[in-house]
């Protein structure tokens, strides 16, 4: 189907247009600046008699009126100005910063996004500094990027994009389709990060300059949204740059500085191709602040003017504080508490059933705030396929104790389970855990890890027994698809149900069949879902433009604007 043109998809996007400078901002006074006509001159009248003296008095006034204006102007624009904040036309108004500083948790390790893992990388590069054949909005929908628009083939393997005008990378390199075919192409060849997910994609070509084919193998309900992500990035196939520490991409933003243990620093790109999109403040500052009261701090403080996210009870203060604003937003991060299917322990569907009878979600998100929602099975609320399943496994401390009982254990004899999960989630939510399986015969031990450490033993390895970790990516229901993946179920009928949500010609058939397979893999209780995330975020008054919704993987900053004292 053809898509109509999108926020990038304007003819002469990199033309600029001057104006003349006026004699003044207010358009009654520049009417009155004229040179006067024909025969009058400079001291006389029309008759070429000297004007009457109570012209001249009346011109007196005027010009001592005016000087006191002046003078008044002059000091009240000073006293703001010492006060932070500035004027114009006499009349105080703030002005807007060139500079704004955003406090996030997670760092990514380096700049590598065709090599290296991790959200907070896509986070912060992705619409930024490097753009996609095309683009996620933060309403998790598919829109236009560097392609303007497409069309699919009836038997949905062939894919045509026409791209925009005048593209250019930050070097000045000119973008056109043959760089979208060798990114897309390159990523296939040398198996890079995601490769796998565009694994129907046999090849890209160019066309013509502004016309690339894509060609799949079999046809996938998911190729366009893949094409946000890493497999649809385009880079200059002409370009040099170090990947670990710098960027060169044709987004809105370049990278100035990037220290993981501190900040990355992005300044607007003034090669940048588009209009819509160019950036509105010269300068971002990321900073890294995992620790919850050092960004707090840092909020207080003025080092950042944004911090998303913060922790919904720690954001109580800045509720109460006119200074502040604090939203929450939706989001496809999914708190998952898996259970290992390879584990003898977990084997005993029982077992997995009680546990899921056994934790008080409600309990779990009102010590966090109150603001997360319940999430009954693995697909959130903002994907496609969502529907509502918590009733499957609604807190029943007693059916969790008769079910252990059949399964041989109770209190007094309890299942020693251990659960495995990195410390940047905190300890609360294992200590709510320990305490809620306690009495239906459940003995749980916290091992408490570093995320690197996670990511080798229970990603990598599957080395564990329970498991928790917010799983942020989107449309991410094949890996309950992928018996390989470290949950390690294995269901040979939401397999098949998955294949046909891929296959499905129109969006609401893939849901369809996504809906059926979600049900079925709650049902088999693999896994727990404690609760979907609603990010929360804070940020000074005067912040405007910055991303409520999908923040934690979605963060378009060319809008980010801060003006002091507004």
């Amino acid at each position: 189907m053809s898509q109509n043109n999108g926020v990038h998809g304007e003819a002469g996007a990199t033309s600029t247009t001057t104006s003349t400078s006026t004699a003044s901002t207010d358009a009654s006074l520049n009417a009155r600046a004229k040179t006067p006509k024909g025969g009058n001159r400079a001291g006389r009248n029309g008759n070429g008699r000297n004007p009457k003296w109570w012209l001249w008095s009346l011109i007196a006034v005027i010009v001592v009126s005016a000087l006191v204006v002046g003078v008044n102007a002059f000091f009240t624009n000073k006293q703001n100005g010492e006060n932070g904040s500035a004027s114009t036309s006499g009349t105080a108004a703030a002005k807007q910063a060139d500079t704004v500083s955003i406090g996030l948790k997670l760092a990514p390790v380096n700049l590598d996004i065709r090599h290296q893992s991790g959200s907070a990388l896509e986070q912060i590069l992705i619409g930024n500094v490097y753009e996609s054949l095309v683009s996620r909005g933060s309403d998790n929908k598919v829109h236009p990027g560097l392609a303007k628009s497409w069309e699919i083939s009836d038997d949905g393997l062939t894919y045509t994009f026409h791209l925009n005008e005048h593209m250019v990378f930050s070097n000045g390199d000119a973008l056109d389709a043959d760089d979208v075919a060798w990114s897309i192409n390159e990523l296939k060849a040398n198996k890079y990060y995601n490769y796998d997910q565009v694994k129907n994609l046999e090849k890209a070509e160019a066309v013509d300059s502004k016309t690339v084919k894509i060609t799949l193998s079999a046809p996938d309900s998911n190729m366009l949204w893949y094409l946000t992500g890493r497999p649809g990035l385009v880079y200059d196939k002409d370009g040099k740059w170090d990947e670990k520490t710098g960027a060169l991409g044709s987004g809105p933003y370049t990278v100035s500085s990037f220290d993981p243990s501190d900040k990355i620093v992005f300044k607007a790109n003034p090669k940048y191709w588009g209009t819509e999109h160019k950036a509105k403040t010269e300068n971002v500052i990321i900073r890294f602040l995992p620790d919850d009261n050092a960004g707090i701090n840092a909020l207080k403080s003025g080092d950042v003017q944004v911090l998303s996210p913060i922790t919904a009870t720690l954001a109580e203060p800045f509720r109460k504080d006119s200074d502040y604003v604090v939203k929450e937003g939706d989001g496809s991060d999914k708190f998952v508490l898996a259970f290992n299917m390879t584990n003898p322990k977990l084997a005993d569907k029982r077992v997995r059933q009680a546990i899921r009878y056994g934790i008080d979600h409600q309990q779990i998100i009102a010590s966090r705030g109150g603001v997360d929602s319940p999430l009954g099975g693995p697909i959130p609320k903002v994907d496609p396929g969502y529907e509502d399943l918590t009733d499957l496994y609604p807190h029943d401390e007693a059916k969790a104790k008769q079910l252990m009982a059949e399964a041989g254990y109770s209190e007094s004899k309890p299942l020693q389970l251990t659960l495995t999960y990195a410390n940047v989630y905190g300890t609360e939510l294992g200590d709510q855990l320990k305490s809620q399986l306690k009495p239906i015969g459940i003995d749980l031990k916290i091992n408490y890890v570093e995320f690197s450490t996670w990511l080798q033993d229970v990603h990598t390895n599957g080395d564990y027994d329970l498991s928790l970790v917010d799983h942020a990516e989107s449309h991410d229901f094949y890996k309950w698809a992928t018996p390989s993946y470290y949950y390690h179920y294995d269901s040979k009928e939401v397999q098949d149900l998955y294949a046909k949500a891929l296959a499905a010609t129109s969006d609401d058939e893939a849901s369809k069949y996504l809906a059926q397979a979600a049900k079925i893999v709650s049902e088999d209780a693999p896994a727990d879902w404690l609760f979907s995330w609603r990010v929360t975020q804070a940020y000074a008054k005067g912040v405007s433009g910055y991303p409520e919704n999908l923040s934690q993987t979605v963060l378009p900053l060319w809008q980010v604007t801060y003006t002091p004292g507004k």
